[in-house]
């Protein structure tokens, strides 16, 4: 092999190592998105039902509601300490790579009949409006697809009594009409597609 030939592989075998290290450097999550793992899961999947997946979230979203955390337009007694610190650059940072991270699948088993409830309430009150069709959201509108059944249950709850209100009243609004079996309805169907 000639000497040019070896710097030539020399310089390829370096460009292919110095793109792996690149790629993989741009799968890490940013260092603050470290601590959100212990609630919200491997990559932004939780499994543990009350911690929203954000997995695939739209980064819109979980940058405002870092904002209204550190703002005190939400308030949750674990959420609100974390997002207190945050600089404007790491709440971009982590809502960008959690945006990035694919959801996986939920373990509930839904009740059918329950998710067909659901899907109806859905259509009658026109969610697909702002949620989109397949419920994967827009810019501050979250993705609800797939996300965990005791999270929703909970967020819609606090809703219907104004607990959480800094959706600008369209939730609330919505929230107000329905019922706790509705609640649970739409619950299974979300957390089912």
């Amino acid at each position: 092999m000639t000497a040019k030939a070896l710097v030539a592989s020399f310089c390829a075998v370096g460009l292919a190592v110095a793109t792996v290290v690149a790629h993989a450097q741009a799968d890490a999550p940013p260092p603050k998105a470290q601590a959100c793992t212990a609630c919200h899961g491997q990559n932004g999947n939780s499994t543990q039902p009350l911690y929203p997946i954000l997995a695939g979230q739209t980064a819109r979203y979980i940058d405002l509601q870092l904002k209204d955390f550190q703002e005190g337009r939400r308030s949750d007694p674990q959420m609100s300490p974390m997002a207190a610190g945050l600089s404007r650059d790491e709440m971009r940072a982590i809502a960008d790579w959690f945006a990035k991270q694919k959801p996986q699948p939920q373990p509930l088993k839904v009740d059918p009949a329950k998710a067909k409830l659901g899907k109806a309430k859905a259509d009658e009150t026109l969610c697909t409006m702002c949620h989109l069709g397949g419920f994967s959201g827009q810019n501050e509108i979250p993705r609800v697809a797939g996300q965990n059944y005791a999270y929703v249950v909970k967020q819609l709850s606090d809703f219907k009594a104004r607990k959480r209100t800094n959706d600008a009243g369209n939730m609330t609004s919505v929230a107000s009409t329905l019922s706790d079996a509705d609640i649970d309805n739409l619950a299974q169907y979300l957390a089912g597609l």
